[in-house]
Parts: structure tokens; sequence; C-alpha cells
């Protein structure tokens, strides 16, 4: 089985899509930092909310379809418990990353949690499996890019060695999501496994934010209020997040698959800091990122496309 895809034959329309996908993806974090006056792990938690009742529905659908087998499968502890490990690591993948928004400039921030192909390559060092010399050049590039912006962190404003860092948590623990998903999505439907793990992380942000934010069920206000993405205040921003980044954004790019290789799906997702960061400096009036963030910014997205493009080339001759 070849990986690959002819992405000449695409049609204009699927390269418009994917550039849409990738352009709502690249928004997030801009639209998070207007939602400037709400504690962090609230607006997390608001966000997979209405993600999840989105999804509800065509879970439901898919889950009615399935064979009784597949049903079983679904149900399964061992399978439970990875659809709650996967949980588990997006409820810190996303509190962490958008508490690093209000700790750290966007474009560092953007950069640090999209450095996760790097922290593939340190994984698999640590458990002593093989890695292609690109991929370990790319890697050592990367995190000296990531040094380089670490220095500059007293020249930007609003920049933080801890927001930085909160960034980093969530390049790591999206790797563990990836990996579970990876695992059931050979078999289990997209929205059947989407849903449960989405729903589960809003919860757990949800708790988080009532223990160390002060969250509550009062619903007179809003800045604090569990359901709060439901007032008129917060209701635009919230279901733009959840209807373009989280579900034209990825459902798009999952969509065009069928038409470009994972391969340049991968490569337009790491300019995903540069996109963000322009639009958040035209739509939020984010500060102009520091010559340190500029540089090494450059040299760790370098060393990741080096990661990304290396390790597809290996995935695709290992399944010809």
């Amino acid at each position: 089985m070849r990986l690959e895809r002819n992405n000449s034959a695409a049609p204009i329309f699927a390269w418009v899509i994917l550039a849409v996908s990738i352009l709502a993806v690249s928004s997030a974090g801009a639209v998070f930092q207007m939602i400037s006056s709400v504690p962090p792990l609230l607006k997390a938690s608001w966000r997979l909310q209405a993600t999840s009742v989105i999804l509800l529905p065509f879970a439901i659908y898919q889950y009615k379809n399935l064979d009784i087998k597949t049903k079983k499968l679904t149900l399964d502890k061992k399978n439970i418990g990875i659809i709650i490990g996967s949980g588990l690591c997006l409820w810190l993948h996303f509190g962490s990353w958008v508490w690093s928004l209000d700790h750290t400039t966007l474009p560092r921030s953007l950069l640090f949690v999209t450095s996760h192909p790097l922290v593939i390559i340190v994984g698999l060092w640590m458990i002593k499996k093989p890695v292609k010399k690109e991929s370990s050049i790319g890697a050592v590039i990367g995190f000296i890019g990531a040094a380089i912006i670490i220095l500059g962190v007293e020249s930007e404003g609003n920049a933080s060695l801890i927001g930085d860092l909160a960034a980093f948590v969530g390049a790591i623990t999206v790797v563990g999501y990836f990996t579970a998903g990876r695992v059931l999505r050979e078999w289990m439907p997209l929205f059947v496994y989407a849903f449960p793990v989405t729903f589960l992380a809003s919860i757990l942000l949800a708790i988080s934010s009532i223990f160390q934010e002060g969250a509550t069920f009062d619903s007179s206000n809003s800045i604090l209020y569990v359901f709060g993405w439901l007032t008129a205040a917060w209701f635009p921003y919230v279901a733009y997040l959840a209807i373009g980044p989280g579900l034209i954004g990825h459902t798009g790019i999952n969509g065009v698959l069928k038409w470009f290789s994972p391969l340049i799906i991968s490569v337009c997702l790491v300019m995903e800091p540069l996109i963000g960061s322009i639009i958040g400096y035209f739509f939020v009036s984010t500060e102009t990122p520091g010559i340190e963030t500029l540089i090494g910014g450059t040299i760790l997205i370098i060393g990741t496309l080096m990661v990304t493009t290396s390790q597809h080339e290996s995935l695709v001759l290992e399944s010809e």
C-alpha cells in the first residue's frame, strides 16, 4: 500500500478546502486571545464543550450504523481505557496550550505547541527505536531554534519561560492524543472516537477551572460561569472556535486526504505558527516578535519540516 497521492491531479476546490482548513486551524490562538477576560482553563473547556455538542449527533449516527462486532469492540475495556487516556491527553494539551496564550506571546506559543514532531523523535531516542539520520538532524536543528527563542524571552514584554514551557507541555501531551487516535481510528469511525474524547476533556477542564480559577455554576457572572460560552457575550467566539478550527478545520483536513498525501498536509500544518502569528498581528494587535523569536522560530520550523518530511518518506517506503 502506498501513502502517496497525485497532488497535481487534485481539483481546485480541494486546494480551496485545504487552504480554508489550514487558515481555520491557524486562527484558533488569535481567537482564544480575543476572549481575554476569561480564565484560560475555562475558555479551553468552553471550546471543547461546544465542539462536543457539534460532534454528538454525528457520533450517535455513526454508532447506530455500526455492526454488532464493532459495537462490542468499541465497548471493550481496553479500548475504553485508550479513549480515557486520549481524553486525559487532550485535557492536558488544551489546558496547557490555552494557559500559555495568557503567559507568553502568540508566536512563541504556536511555535512551541506545534513542535510535537521533535517530541516524537526524542521519544524514539528514549526507547531506543531506530530514527532516520535526517530526522535526528532535523530534531537537533529544531531544538537549537527553540533555544534561540528562549534566549529572547526578556526582549519581548509579554513573553515568559513558564508560558513557553506550558506551550511545550501542550506539544508533549498531544503526542499521546495522536497515538491513541492512530490505534483506534484504524477501525473506529471518526465521530465515535472524537466525541467521548472531546467530552471527557471538556469535563476535566471545567473541573480544573472550578478548583484553580474559581469557575462556578452561577450564570450571573458570564466570565466565570461553567457554561458561559452560551451567553451572548462569548457565544460568537466559542461557536467560531468549535465550527471553524474544530469542525471545518480538522474535518476539512481529513477530507482532502482523498486528494493530497499526508506529507502535504503535515507540511502545511507546520506553517501554522507563521499563519497564526500573522492572523494575530492583524486581528488581535499582537506585538511584533523579537529578533530571537524570528530567527529561532525560522530554525525551529526548518527542523520540524526536516523531521516531518523524512518521517513520511520512511513511512511511504515501508508500506510499498
